[in-house]
């Protein structure tokens, strides 16, 4: 079917006018904020703020730190955001086989429609977004495996799941933790009427952490959240509670030890 030219030219000026609008009110905004005494950088986020919705936001920070990820697995980088004195507590090992099982289905299916489907249009689509699925299962699982949780010199805690998920647990808060195996079937990091949530690996977590104050963080898709405790999942989870509790130690009354 032949598109009339007058029908692309409207689409095109409609799509010019919408990015010259943003364009214009960006400039706008980032104007305002260096009048108000804020550095280049900083009133650069800060008209992106006023502009892209969170959620938005979220979903392109995710795209760079899953490339940035896959990077530095394939590169064979050490992990991400462990320094000296610190305890990587890995947690990948728990759905590797699912990972690689999903990849596995996803390469058969993007074969299968390349061969089948005869429409150049539809051909080529589904083949950038199947290609592109492989990749974002990969990068994913990579990015589990590079960002381990991270338990500080301090006792601090940080808890991650891969680029989607970042929270930080000051050692102060932290009052009990224990080995507790559990199954819960909530979605990630939601917390649930009892003020927990749920950083699972494969429907699955190991160690609980009980705070002596709630602890605010964003979730996936920006929205956020406060819990009182969190329940994780970690390959070691004996090494992660032994390490959280020397930390505890080094901090005086920062952490009772509690469970086995």
């Amino acid at each position: 079917m032949r598109v009339a030219p007058a029908a692309w030219l409207a689409g095109e000026l409609a799509v010019l006018a919408l990015v010259a609008g943003a364009t214009a009110l960006l400039l706008l905004d980032y104007r305002r904020h260096r009048r108000e005494g804020l550095h280049r950088h900083s009133a650069f986020l800060a008209a992106i703020a006023d502009n892209v919705p969170a959620s938005v936001r979220k979903l392109i920070s995710h795209e760079i730190a899953l490339a940035t990820s896959f990077l530095r697995w394939v590169s064979r980088r050490g992990p991400h955001g462990v320094r000296g004195g610190d305890h990587a507590v890995p947690y990948a090992l728990a759905q590797t086989a699912t990972m690689y099982g999903l990849l596995f289905v996803c390469v058969v299916e993007t074969l299968a429609l390349a061969y089948l489907i005869p429409w150049p249009v539809v051909h080529v689509t589904t083949l950038v977004l199947d290609i592109w699925g492989c990749y974002f299962l990969l990068a994913l699982h990579a990015s589990c495996v590079v960002r381990p949780h991270v338990i500080g010199a301090d006792g601090s805690l940080r808890l991650r799941y891969g680029a989607l998920l970042d929270i930080r647990i000051p050692a102060n808060r932290i009052a009990t933790v224990r080995l507790d195996r559990a199954f819960p079937n909530g979605k990630l990091a939601a917390v649930d009427e009892s003020g927990v949530a749920d950083v699972a690996v494969a429907g699955l977590t190991t160690v609980t952490v009980e705070l002596s104050e709630p602890v605010r963080y964003v979730r996936v898709l920006g929205k956020h959240a406060e819990a009182r405790a969190f329940r994780f999942y970690a390959d070691d989870p004996v090494s992660a509670v032994a390490a959280l509790r020397a930390g505890g130690r080094s901090s005086p009354g920062s952490l009772t030890t509690s469970g086995p």
